[in-house]
């Protein structure tokens, strides 16, 4: 298949631009978000999400590789030959998750040490080779980097809410230490929801990001359930079942 008709398959041409454009935002948040309809890049996600803070950190640093590697790979596209191009696109990764963990050690050492290994790991991200080989390779730039972006962002939502959830229940606060580590800025985002609360371990602990991360795909399947029978037609007052 050439990469004009790929091109064509991926965004229609005969489609307006907001279209185009609200159909990658509403993959990438919802029908096809990284977690909840792929199911990947859960080991980062059951790992880091302790708190909200420490969601955030990750899921910004995995959007931006999403985004670069989108742009870059959508650029190359007709100098990539198609025996080559896992290789290229992973090389093409890697290359961004360095300078993203040498910027974080560089610049946020404290997120940098809680996150630890996870950034490196980042390289081995299924929802970021998979968007490099559906779609940035075969469209143009600005829609490969608006598709990383989108799925970036709905990686990182995830990421936040199920970090938040475990962070309330088990600590009674929400974006703890975000000045310690993600800056000065961000002192805004620290609350105590429940003051003198004595916590509840299992919520921090992987069991309860196992327990909080299935409610959370349960709520998501009941939501489409209700969303799919609400678009169809009613049946005829007369109609016999």
């Amino acid at each position: 298949m050439s990469t004009a008709t790929a091109t064509a398959k991926a965004i229609p041409s005969g489609e307006k631009n907001e279209t185009r454009w609200g159909r990658i935002a509403r993959d990438g948040f919802w029908d096809n978000n990284v977690v909840f309809a792929q199911s990947l890049a859960l080991c980062p996600l059951l790992a880091v999400t302790g708190t909200a803070t420490n969601g955030l950190g990750m899921g910004l640093a995995t959007t931006a590789v999403m985004v670069a590697s989108g742009l870059i790979i959508s650029t190359l596209r007709g100098l990539i030959t198609p025996e080559v191009r896992i290789p290229v696109f992973v090389l093409i990764i890697a290359v961004l998750v360095t300078l993203v963990d040498l910027g974080l050690n560089a610049w946020l050492h404290d997120l940098h040490k809680v996150l630890g290994l996870f950034i490196p790991l980042i390289v081995t991200n299924c929802a970021i080779l998979g968007r490099a080989e559906s779609f940035a390779s075969r469209n143009p730039t600005m829609p490969a980097a608006f598709d990383g972006l989108m799925m970036g962002v709905g990686f990182t939502v995830v990421l936040v809410a199920l970090g938040a959830i475990r962070e309330i229940i088990g600590s009674g606060t929400l974006f703890a230490d975000a000045e310690l580590l993600l800056g000065e800025g961000m002192a805004f985002l620290e609350l105590t929801l429940i003051p003198e609360y004595r916590g509840f371990l299992l919520a921090v602990l992987p069991p309860g990001g196992f327990l909080a991360l299935g409610f959370m795909l349960a709520g998501k399947r009941l939501i489409d359930a209700r969303i799919a029978a609400s678009k169809q037609p009613a049946s005829p007052a007369g109609a016999v079942a």
